[in-house]
Order: C-alpha cells, then structure tokens, then sequence
C-alpha cells in the first residue's frame, strides 16, 4: 500500500534546520566542555606574560623549558588527583608519598646495597600498595577520604622522617647520582632525550650556546615526556573506554552506578593506588633529578594537585572533569610561577594567585554546571 504525502508533510521534509538552533546546540556543547576555563585562562596567561615578561627570556628556550618542567612535575599529580575527583574522592597524602617514595628508592640503593632498578620497582610497589590500603579503607568504612588520606598525610609524612633517621640518622639523603651511574631504569626518570638534536641545534645556530659551545637546553627531561605519556593515556582511558565510564558513573551517583553493576569500590581502590603511582613518578624523576631525596620534599602538593584539577574542571562533588584541562590547569601554575619570578614580582604572590584561581575556577565550573543542567 502507498503512503499519501500530504503538502504540508512535504514542506516539512524540505525545511532545513534552523541555524540558530545549531548555533545554540554548538555553544552548549562547548560550554560543557570541562577544560574551557583552564584553556581560557592559560591563553590570558600566555598573552599577560609575554607583554610584561616577553624580554626577560621567559620566551626563550631555556625559559620554555623552565616553566614546561614545573608545569609538568604538578601536571603527573594533577592527572592522578583529578581521575580520583572524577569519581567522587580526595587523596590529600599524595604531597607525603612524595618524600616517603623518595626515600623508598634512596635508603635502599646507598645503604642496603640494591641495584637502582630494585629500588625503584620497591618504592612502586610499596606506595600503591599503601595507595591500596587507603582506598580500602575509604570504601569498606564508608569514611569520608577526606578524613583518611589527611590521616595518611600525616602517617606518611612521620613515617619518612622516623625511618630516614633511623637507617640514615639525616632527614636528606644524597649521593644517589652516582650509585644509578649506568641504570637503564633510572635514566628512564632522571634522564633526557633528545640532546642529540638539541646539540644540532646550538651547533647550527638554531640555539643559543654557551661558551664552550653546549646549548642552553641540552635536552627534554624525562618528567615531561611522563607527564605527556600520563596524559594521553589517562585521556584516552578516561573518554574512550568503558573504565572511564565506570570513573564518572562512580563520582556522579555511587548507589545508582552499583544497582547497574558498576564496581565502584574496584574503580576507587584502583585510583587511590593511581594516585600513589603519579606521586612515585614524580618522587623518582626529582630523586634522579637532584641526586637526593628529602623527608619534606611534596610539601603541599596535594592542595596544588587539586587546585590544578579544579582550575581543569573538576567538580568538587565529583562526576564531572577533564584529564586535558587539569594538564592546562598544571600549565597555568608552571607559567605563572616562573612568569613571577622573570617578572622579578616578589614570590609570596605566587600563594595569593593560587588562592585567587580556585576561587575563580569554582565559582566558574559551579557557574556552568547550572547552565547546562538548568539547576538553581
């Protein structure tokens, strides 16, 4: 049987859509986009810095490479902080599992007599196994994380001064240089690459050199190529796979993601232990990096790690976030914390900027989060 087409019915099949509804549709689409704040506000940065501070040689590749590194370092915790935001809990004991997987590599490589490697592989295994401990406990009790890593910051925190002391009787232990002299694993946290070009570069006049012909810049260091390797990946994880899903099913409603069989104690436990792997990723670049580890070294990184998630895009209340938008997050403090100092502004600004940015930031995410959802 054939189907009448009415001349109205026909009409309608040949309106094309209405522009202004595409437009809206576009613009809601980008202002849900968690990362738009730290995007914007790492453009504004750029343009402030490169008025005020474009010839002090911020801009320059030595400069670039300062601020790139800083950006990094908190970029690694940012990434592991933000995912665990993502699905609805705190981990404040990243900043102490700073300097207790520090020592983890240290004390056994200069006074038991291990191989770096070993070293290293025991100060993984032993921060995610207390990463596993916290998230445990946060799920089997029911305790706010909150509340139980700030008790494993100060835990932590102890524990790295008391053993330091005892199998060192020194809170700073150096040396670790020369003991990893060779190590294929510790090249692989303290090393660079890429100096080969670099070298071209200087030798070419593409680089400013220094007196005995070595470039400014000898190399990448290896904590940025972590911190873009975590980047990547975690992104991809984060959107594209169905553990991603799990991540923001967990942080936006635990009961209802565990009626639909979502394992969100699983997810939790296994971000804790992630968060405890970011914090040893960037102990063991700075063990390689200065050839020491030092009991207060991650002092208030964990407070900085959230501020770059939420400047990123993370709802506090969990549920909703970016893994691109913490890095941008991360980018901002790198690039506003050495701007300060080749702008010769006075330093304890820095901590009023931080403040200023979380304000900022939450009250912007909470902004946008009412627009799309149209809650009061």
């Amino acid at each position: 049987m054939s189907t009448m087409t009415t001349p109205v019915q026909h009409a309608q099949k040949n309106i094309p859509p209405d522009e202004r509804l595409r437009s809206e549709s576009s613009l809601k689409k980008l202002l849900t986009r968690p990362e738009l704040g730290s995007v914007s506000g790492a453009i504004l940065m750029f343009i402030f810095f490169a008025i005020v501070a474009g010839d002090s040689g911020m801009f320059n590749a030595d400069g670039i490479m300062n601020w790139t590194t800083v950006s990094a370092q908190l970029g690694i915790l940012a990434i592991g902080a933000c995912l665990l935001m993502i699905a609805g809990e705190f981990d404040l004991s990243i900043g102490s599992m700073i300097g207790f997987a520090g020592m983890m590599i240290s004390i056994p490589a200069l006074y038991w007599g291990w191989p770096v490697w070993t070293a290293i592989l025991f100060a993984f295994a032993g921060a995610m196994l207390i990463g596993f401990i916290n998230g445990y406990i946060v799920v089997k009790t029911g305790l706010p994380s909150f509340i139980v890593s700030l008790a494993f910051l100060f835990i932590l925190r102890g524990l790295t001064i008391a053993l330091s002391i005892l199998f060192t009787n020194k809170t700073i232990v150096s040396g670790v240089s020369e003991v990893a002299e060779g190590d294929i694993l510790a090249a692989a946290f303290g090393g660079q690459i890429g100096t080969s070009l670099f070298s071209w570069l200087g030798t070419n006049g593409w680089m400013e050199v220094y007196a005995d012909g070595t470039p400014i810049v000898t190399g990448i260091p290896m904590v940025i190529i972590w911190w873009l390797l975590l980047m990547v990946i975690c992104s991809f994880v984060l959107l594209r796979t169905r553990f991603g899903n799990w991540i923001f099913a967990s942080g936006g409603d635990d009961k209802a993601a565990k009626n639909l069989g979502v394992p969100t104690d699983r997810v939790k436990i296994m971000l804790f232990m992630f968060t405890a792997f970011c914090a040893t990723v960037f102990a063991a670049c700075q063990v390689f990096e200065f050839g020491s580890a030092a009991a207060d070294r991650g002092l208030l990184k964990e407070f900085e790690a959230i501020i770059a998630a939420v400047i990123g895009g993370a709802l506090l209340t969990g549920g909703y976030g970016s893994v691109i938008g913490a890095c941008f997050g991360a980018l901002i403090f790198g690039v506003v914390q050495m701007g300060i100092f080749f702008t010769g502004i006075d330093s304890d600004w820095f901590r009023v900027f931080l403040g200023v940015m979380l304000l900022i930031a939450v009250l912007f995410n909470n902004f946008i989060r009412k627009k799309v959802t149209g809650a009061r």
